[in-house]
């Protein structure tokens, strides 16, 4: 018996000895979280219950050359209620008023919002959504009604802000505008002047520290921000609103009409190189068209007849033939290395001219020009296109630009071919922007500009950076080349392949070009016409050059030329700014048609021009962006009071109709 209480004597021992261990290890691991490891504990309770979270800046807007606002920040607000932090005594005082104010501004019964804010204490929700989607005038209403004035502690009032990015005229050079956005990977991307610019344009983000009430539940611990966000600056673009609704429109008919695959059209400031229009439509599955990609300035292909101008510019300039050089045309049809060169006129246009083959674009003229000059000397003929600027990308502000193409006889697929087909625009590469500053550098008298699609950056009325003219060649060619050309490019209109679109009452110059793309090829991939019309106006002192390129026309009336397709869009640009812009110091009536004009362009184009015609919603837009909004659509503007819109009379959607009055009541 005594042997058997002493073993258990030791097992009693063992264990007393046992928990006082643990007791040890215990105190040990207690003091090592306390003072050794209690900075990082603390830290990460305080993360899992308190933490910042990021409050966007509001985007500076992008604004037009004449002030309309082409894409603006948005704030949405979202009011929850924390159903659990009022007191009994304040939800029951409040909430009866609090539910009538609701409805006031919410448009729902108040037995609604006291029924359901009743429910939602009843059951402990801390997270009820109240309203989301809200502008910053009714964020701001119900943020002083009754209990939620006394704010997130007391009052149980969460709110939730989100910045919306919107185009306030619709889809008028919406690819050009462009968007930034953050792809499934988490990166950011995005296209056009938002992604360019961004790094002006975003501001910097604010923080606003919340706390966790549930899961995946978070609410401000303070009514104000740890760090204010900073708004962006404002971005003035040089697209002109009344020029873009031209050429957009133009070019959306004529693709119908022709039920076209897809197109581009850009209007250039001559002197500056300001794009004042840049409109870019495709084709979708159901027949409309819409802007998908930026053609313009991204699809590099051959251009065909309009490259000729490049040809003719070197000839020139190394007088190896002068515009009155006779040439054969040979019956409309020649041959190097097997490959046949024809003339679209079946059987040519006897002996003519150099001028001459190039104002009725003759394929068989230009070719035996170009190749007969430089056949034993390509090397120099590449390196005048080279020294053009033709083998390079002109370096916009916008990403995306195509890459442009000239063989060069040092590279291997360098063929026998290869200098008489460069002659008429094939085997080589450009992008119709490129084409055009091309042109543009002879209707500037040499001077090769560089496209700008931004003029200036503006914090407020406060210049931040300016855009001013870049010059990326002073002189593209010798001043007697570039009258020579002046004068070619003004008789194709007069006299040659785009004389259906001479005007007697205004002038224009430039070139017609019909290319056959993916020759050789069969199916839906297979070769397809592009038709294209490039050159400038007035043709004797020129303001604007503008390009027109349509690919893909339907050829089932034999009518897939750059003058009948390309041609009536460049014309009615021409046409509208040349009549409404004034050359005189007579105040004209812009509303007035000029008969002759109208008559001469009905032949070829469907008359008809879509404008923008319904009023847009302003609510929470400056007055000032307000009222310049307005204006620009037409609408006379009357505004009450100071701050954002907060009332309009007229509701957004409806037609405006000419001399209306919108009441904008401001906050």
């Amino acid at each position: 018996m005594a042997v058997e209480d002493k073993y258990i004597s030791y097992r009693i021992y063992l264990v007393a000895f046992a928990i006082f261990l643990m007791a040890i290890a215990i105190a040990v691991k207690l003091t090592n979280i306390q003072w050794v490891e209690g900075d990082y504990y603390r830290k990460l309770a305080k993360e899992r219950t308190v933490k910042n979270f990021v409050i966007p800046a509001n985007k500076g807007n992008i604004y037009s050359a004449d002030g309309s606002l082409l894409a603006t920040s948005i704030p949405n607000y979202e009011i929850r209620f924390d159903a659990v932090a009022p007191k009994a005594e304040a939800f029951e005082k409040n909430v009866k008023s609090l539910s009538d104010s609701l409805a006031s501004v919410l448009g729902k019964p108040s037995n609604f919002f006291e029924n359901e804010l009743r429910k939602a204490r009843a059951n402990k929700n801390r997270y009820y959504l109240v309203a989301r989607k809200l502008s910053y005038t009714q964020y701001s209403k119900i943020k002083g009604f009754p209990l939620f004035n006394l704010g997130a502690y007391k009052g149980g009032i969460i709110i939730e802000q989100e910045t919306v990015r919107e185009h306030p005229i619709g889809k008028i050079a919406e690819r050009t505008v462009g968007y930034e956005r953050t792809t499934e990977s988490g990166s950011f991307d995005g296209k056009g002047i938002e992604w360019a610019f961004r790094k002006y344009l975003n501001g910097k983000d604010g923080k606003i520290l919340k706390q966790k009430i549930a899961k995946g539940q978070w609410k401000p611990i303070r009514d104000i921000n740890e760090v204010e966000p900073q708004d962006g600056y404002d971005v003035i673009s040089t697209i002109d609103v009344y020029v873009q609704d031209i050429a957009h429109h133009a070019l959306l008919k004529q693709l119908e009409l022709y039920e076209a695959d897809h197109g581009c059209v850009v209007v250039m400031e001559t002197k500056t190189g300001h794009v004042k229009a840049i409109s870019n439509l495709g084709r979708a599955n159901d027949g409309t068209y819409y802007e998908t990609t930026n053609y313009a300035v991204a699809e590099s292909h051959e251009p065909g007849s309009t490259y000729k101008l490049a040809g003719l510019m070197a000839l020139l300039e190394d007088k190896k033939a002068d515009t009155s050089t006779v040439y054969d045309s040979k019956g409309g049809e020649i041959t190097y290395f097997g490959k046949k060169v024809r003339d679209s006129h079946k059987g040519g246009y006897g002996k003519i001219s150099l001028a001459r083959g190039f104002e009725l674009s003759s394929n068989t003229v230009l070719v035996q020009a170009v190749y007969n000059a430089y056949k034993n000397e390509s090397s120099k003929f590449v390196s005048h296109l080279n020294n053009f600027g033709l083998n390079k990308t002109l370096g916009l502000s916008i990403k995306g630009e195509g890459v442009p193409y000239i063989p060069q006889p040092s590279d291997k697929n360098w063929s026998n071919i290869s200098l008489p087909w460069m002659a008429f625009g094939y085997g080589v590469h450009i992008t119709p922007l490129q084409t055009l500053a091309f042109y543009n550098a002879v209707a500037n008298d040499g001077e090769m500009v560089k496209p700008q699609f931004v003029s200036e950056i503006k914090e407020w009325n406060k210049t931040i950076k300016k855009y001013e003219k870049e010059v990326l060649n002073p002189r593209i060619c010798s001043p007697e080349t570039i009258s020579k050309l002046q004068a070619v490019l003004a008789n194709v209109v007069k006299k040659g392949t785009g004389s259906k679109l001479y005007s007697k009452d205004f002038s224009m110059a430039g070139k017609t070009g019909t290319a056959q793309v993916n020759y050789g090829k069969s199916g839906r991939s297979g070769m397809y016409y592009a038709s294209s019309f490039v050159g400038y106006f007035p043709a004797d002192k020129p303001m604007y050059s503008c390009i027109v390129v349509v690919h893909r026309p339907n050829t089932a009336n034999n009518d897939f030329y750059g003058a009948g397709v390309a041609g009536p869009v460049f014309k009615r640009i021409a046409q509208k700014i040349f009549t409404d812009a004034p050359s005189t110091n007579e105040i004209k009536n812009l509303d007035r048609k000029i008969q002759k004009q109208e008559r001469n362009y009905d032949s070829y184009f469907v008359k008809s021009e879509k404008k923008l015609q319904l009023i847009p919603n302003v609510k929470g837009m400056s007055g000032m962006d307000a009222v310049a909004l307005l204006e620009n659509l037409g609408v006379k503007v009357r505004a009450i009071g100071f701050g954002k819109v907060k009332k309009q009379s007229l509701a957004a959607g409806q037609n405006i109709v000419k001399n209306t009055t919108i009441l904008l009541e401001l906050s």
